[in-house]
């Protein structure tokens, strides 16, 4: 068997014909694969463009959010030095205050244990004299008893009774 394919009018052959065929099938069916392939290719870049957009807006809130968080923990530890300042100086204030205080109570104790050591100094002095006195009157008494006879203190009781309107207007 020859291959007429060579020989003569080309288009004439059934090989021809079957090539053409292909070609056009071919055309049409790649056609509507490069369709459907472009497509999905396009679907695909899409989807990976959506991915990339999202991720890059994620990372801006994720900045965001760090320097908010960084932003804030400057803050807290700004107000936690205020707060320990704040503390220091009212722990100072209120040593100072009870410094104070206690040293006011300690100078009114002392006031008053003085006020009571010269209550009892007055006391004991107005004792000793009343023991003085009693002393006094009761040697006095025996002296008297002693010395003065019952005429004698008729006589001086007398003098004091006659004694007593010249004292009193003198």
């Amino acid at each position: 068997m020859e291959y007429h394919a060579l020989q003569g009018q080309f288009w004439a052959s059934g090989t021809f014909w079957v090539f053409i065929a292909i070609l056009i099938f071919a055309l049409l069916a790649g056609r509507k694969l490069v369709k459907a392939m472009t497509s999905m290719l396009d679907a695909r870049t899409l989807a990976v463009q959506a991915a990339l957009d999202e991720a890059a807006q994620l990372k801006a809130e994720a900045e965001a959010m760090l320097a908010d968080a960084k932003q804030k923990q400057a803050q807290a530890t700004e107000d936690a030095k205020q707060i320990l300042a704040n503390a220091h100086a009212e722990a100072q204030r209120l040593a100072a205050e009870l410094g104070a205080e206690a040293e006011a109570t300690a100078r009114r104790r002392e006031r008053m244990a003085m006020e009571r050591i010269e209550g009892a100094e007055a006391a004991a002095v107005k004792e000793v004299r009343a023991a003085a006195i009693d002393i006094a009157t009761a040697a006095s008494t025996a002296i008297l008893q002693d010395i003065v006879s019952n005429d004698t203190d008729a006589a001086l009781i007398d003098n004091a009774i006659a004694a007593l309107p010249k004292a009193l207007r003198g």
